[in-house]
């Protein structure tokens, strides 16, 4: 009978060990895949962030740049006299010597830009292309002493803020405002937003307000409301262009603004901190790693709990480099509540991101959040957003 009893019971642990093993199989392909693409495209997708592999000159750059910019652009950056100007600057006429202008641009953005003139990213007209005029390399040396124009090393590089993940926040500083979105796909219908605005402040700091907006059916009736609103601060700690990572710490504030009887609030206010690395490598794969918690005031009333998300994805784009950028990621979720007997949910989320204005300032994201662990009551959904980086430009501009 112990024996019967015993192999009765190693059956279904071993197909659920199999149906496990099935998953990790699936997942690690993925990952390979991912990593295979990486390798694949890497001598296209260099020119998108960290151009590793550009040796440039500096003093060349400035040969070019006083020879056939200053006419515009001015000795020091700041634009040429108005006095001195054939034209009226447009509203997006840059300013070199500002470090929050200059430092959150890509030198892909930079680049387009000069060989293919202004309206390659919607900007003027007046930008005219050197394409014709000047080499790969001369072009690459006008950006190195562009940069140069802004004289505090310690802004962050726009090449530091990654594709936003759906769940798993970056580590760079934003100004950005994104409405995501996520739709149950089974269980209870239902539905869940967030409006989230980011503003960037000094060197390293950003503030960060996201209002979530709930509806769900409940018993056949639909009830909508406000979630609790968080209002926090992130401040960058360490970034760095040569190595590819950043790392910042976030602290804030979950207010109970929602209806914890209707389940959109945890009734009590809790303080959430957490830590975000990034790290992106030469071929323009990138982890990024966020771990933290939340801690309410009431325990009595909400659990404390612990997270830990991650995404790796990759990132390519047409024109060699240039155009339009996409970068399919996979983020792998967790949540743990401190309480006896508790285990911990895990979440797998497939993803794309994809640039859609010419600009790139305007991006969507589209994904399908799944339940590993704990999958009773928990609901598969479909999940994206809008993001507009409202730093670039303003939200008509740049088509």
């Amino acid at each position: 009978m112990e024996v019967h009893a015993i192999s009765a019971v190693q059956k279904p642990l071993s197909a659920i060990a199999r149906k496990g093993s099935a998953r990790m199989k699936r997942a690690a392909l993925f990952l390979l895949s991912l990593a295979a693409l990486g390798f694949c495209l890497t001598s296209e997708l260099n020119a998108q962030y960290l151009n590793f592999s550009f040796h440039t000159d500096a003093r060349n750059g400035a040969k070019i740049y006083k020879a056939g910019c200053v006419s515009c652009h001015g000795t020091n950056g700041k634009g040429a006299p108005q006095t001195l100007s054939a034209f009226q600057r447009p509203d997006s006429f840059p300013d070199f010597t500002r470090c929050d202008q200059t430092t959150a641009e890509l030198n892909s953005a930079y680049k387009d830009v000069i060989m293919n003139g202004g309206p390659s990213r919607g900007f003027s007209q007046i930008m005219p292309s050197f394409k014709e005029a000047l080499t790969q390399q001369e072009i690459d040396d006008v950006i190195a002493y562009i940069r140069t124009f802004c004289r505090n090393p310690h802004w962050p590089r726009g090449e530091l803020n990654l594709p936003r993940a759906i769940v798993t926040e970056k580590a760079y500083p934003e100004d950005e405002v994104v409405l995501t979105t996520a739709v149950n796909a089974s269980g209870t219908p239902g539905n869940e937003s967030h409006i989230i605005h980011e503003q960037r402040f000094g060197v390293k700091n950003q503030i960060e307000i996201d209002v979530p907006v709930l509806f769900q059916d409940q018993n056949h009736t639909w009830y909508g409301g406000v979630g609790d609103v968080t209002l926090g601060a992130k401040r960058v700690m360490f970034s760095s262009l040569n190595s590819g990572s950043i790392l910042s710490l976030f602290g804030g504030f979950l207010l109970p603004t929602g209806n914890r009887s209707r389940g959109f609030g945890s009734g009590t206010t809790s303080i959430e901190t957490f830590a975000a690395f990034d790290q992106l490598f030469r071929t323009n794969t990138f982890i990024q790693l966020q771990g933290g918690a939340e801690l309410p005031f009431r325990t009595e009333v909400a659990p404390q709990s612990l997270f830990f998300n991650s995404a790796i994805g990759q990132s390519f784009a047409a024109n060699h480099g240039l155009g339009r950028l996409w970068s399919p990621m996979c983020e792998f979720v967790a949540t743990h509540d401190l309480v006896n007997h508790a285990s911990t949910d895990w979440d797998v989320i497939p993803e794309m991101q994809v640039t859609i204005s010419r600009r790139q300032h305007v991006r969507g994201n589209l994904g399908f959040r799944i339940p590993v662990t704990n999958t009773q009551g928990r609901s598969k959904q479909v999940v994206f957003y809008l993001l507009w980086d409202w730093q670039d430009g303003k939200l008509t501009e740049g088509w």
